[in-house]
């Protein structure tokens, strides 16, 4: 994976999570019909099953296991034929499916990316947290897809809860963005 540095990763993330965060604040009635029309998207479950499938290859290929070396392009093969293959099989809740394997790579980076700043600063914690939440939610996700269409359900039932919930976003978000900007920035300095 592409070095990136902690403090741009929280940064750039904790905006583009904060998005629809905004979005679900400024527009509730909008927010409740993408939202519930997320779980079952052909096309979002396409672009996030692909997008998870390739990253998932480009993981696999810098992998220097000597064990795989022989067989790698096999695996390579497979993997790339299992994600395509679940994109004309697997079409029921693709985009939960695709969105589960995308939160399961970008905890992955998370870990990666926030690991070697852990003895720097005790916020850095918070960010493997949310990578770990993340990885739960992947796992579950994976599992039964469904929650997350009756997690949708529940969370947009009126504009109250809808308010509520993209409000709590919007503030972790923030506060991610604001330890990006900050916190994760000095820890960065003070390690190299």
């Amino acid at each position: 994976m592409t070095t990136v540095s902690l403090s741009s990763f929280a940064i750039v993330l904790g905006l583009i999570l904060a998005a629809p965060a905004v979005f679900g604040l400024t527009s509730p009635d909008k927010f409740r019909a993408v939202m519930r029309g997320f779980p079952r998207s052909n096309a979002w479950g396409y672009f996030l099953m692909l997008l998870g499938t390739a990253w998932f290859v480009h993981n696999v290929n810098q992998e220097q296991v000597a064990d795989f070396q022989h067989y790698k392009g096999y695996l390579l093969s497979f993997f790339a034929g299992v994600g395509i293959a679940s994109c004309i099989f697997v079409r029921d809740f693709l985009a939960v499916r695709g969105a589960a394997v995308v939160m399961l790579l970008l905890a992955k980076w998370m870990v990666d990316t926030g690991r070697p700043l852990l003895g720097e600063s005790a916020w850095v914690l918070l960010w493997q947290t949310w990578a770990y939440v993340f990885v739960v939610a992947g796992i579950w996700l994976t599992i039964s897809p469904w929650r997350l269409r009756d997690l949708i359900n529940w969370a947009t039932e009126n504009e109250r809860r809808i308010k509520a919930t993209c409000g709590a976003r919007l503030a972790f978000c923030l506060l991610i963005v604001l330890l990006g900007a900050t916190v994760f920035r000095t820890a960065q300095a003070s390690g190299n």
